[in-house]
């Protein structure tokens, strides 16, 4: 293969060798198989297209300075698989078959590992849809899955940079009691609007309020939402809002720190008492927040006001980051080497 320029990699598709893929038909799973292709068959009347029967995760493998693969938690995005794909009522995938199809698809494109220090890594994306063909509103009768991998580098190249964003209220993510809280592709459909409209308007990304009220914190763009204050880590609890395994490690990690840490609504007013904000996900890890503007309230709650993310989350991150990449002793027993 062509070297790659691990140090400038983008955070984006490129192509490895292999995928792979299963089929679940007749009330069964098949064998796990190997392909090359980057493309897929599917029916036109596929109940992944209409009807949106679809999940997926988002997860990363890091190349550690002893030279052996880490995978950072990969049971909790097997667990949040199983939960979303029997949310919007699909075939779940076995744990079991879950693990072997990762580790298979990892060992596969070792070459796409990038290396330590590159500030890269190996996202892997597990995907689920329905690929019966219905006409009528109802769960497919056969459905597929299959994981690639694709080499990426650092959400921000040029090191932690705090960000803009929104408060919007003239859209919603997802509804009480609704898909929100699975991993599923409409719930970014439907952050589409709000998103682009923030980015138009010169903001990093929107913050979605709790459809039922508009008062409390839901998501932050496709991440979700912390504030700092009092050394406590605050977290927004909701039936909306899907559960981040970064954001997860966040409160664990907070603790070991000797912070305290919560998950509860936080009101939009609250945003006025917190020393840090931030958002958290697979992909930047921490994305710390410098402004929250709220056109509808005349609100503008500014943080980072040295333009440099908190030192707060900074410890956060930089302890996560050690521990996914072999830095740091992994006291939480999150990692597992892939053979």
């Amino acid at each position: 293969m062509e070297t790659l320029d691990w140090k400038n990699l983008p955070f984006g598709y490129l192509k490895t060798d292999y995928n792979v893929r299963c089929v679940h038909k007749d009330g069964k799973w098949g064998k796990l198989e190997v392909s090359a292709s980057e493309y897929i068959d599917i029916h036109i009347a596929a109940t992944g297209l209409h009807y949106g029967q679809e999940a997926f995760e988002g997860m990363k493998a890091y190349m550690g300075k002893d030279g052996k693969i880490r995978l950072f938690r990969w049971e909790e995005n097997a667990k949040r698989f199983c939960s979303s794909a029997d949310g919007v009522k699909m075939a779940v995938v076995p744990v079991e078959m879950f693990r072997e199809a990762i580790f298979k698809v990892i060992n596969l494109n070792r070459k796409f590992i990038p290396p330590y220090g590159s500030g890269a890594t190996l996202y892997i994306r597990p995907l689920l849809f329905g690929s019966g063909a219905e006409v009528g509103v109802k769960p497919a009768s056969e459905y597929t899955f299959l994981v690639f991998v694709t080499p990426v580098g650092p959400y921000f190249k040029e090191g932690i940079k705090p960000v803009n964003m929104l408060i919007c209220r003239d859209f919603d993510r997802a509804a009480p009691l609704g898909t929100g809280i699975y991993k599923v592709g409409g719930n970014y459909a439907a952050s589409m609007r709000a998103i682009t409209a923030a980015r138009n308007g010169g903001y990093s990304n929107t913050i979605f309020l709790d459809a039922k009220e508009k008062k409390y914190i839901d998501e932050c763009g496709p991440a979700n939402f912390f504030g700092i204050k009092d050394n406590t880590y605050i977290t927004p609890k909701s039936e909306s809002i899907l559960n981040s395994i970064t954001n997860m490690s966040l409160i664990d990690i907070a603790r070991s720190f000797g912070m305290k840490a919560e998950r509860r609504p936080i009101a939009v007013e609250e945003l006025a008492e917190f020393t840090e904000t931030g958002a958290c996900g697979t992909a930047a890890v921490i994305t710390p927040i410098a402004k929250i503007v709220d056109p509808d309230m005349n609100m503008i709650y500014e943080y980072c006001r040295d333009g440099k993310p908190g030192p707060l989350s900074m410890m956060l991150y930089e302890r996560l980051m050690a521990i996914q990449c072999g830095d740091a002793e992994d006291e939480f027993g999150w990692i597992t080497i892939v053979e």
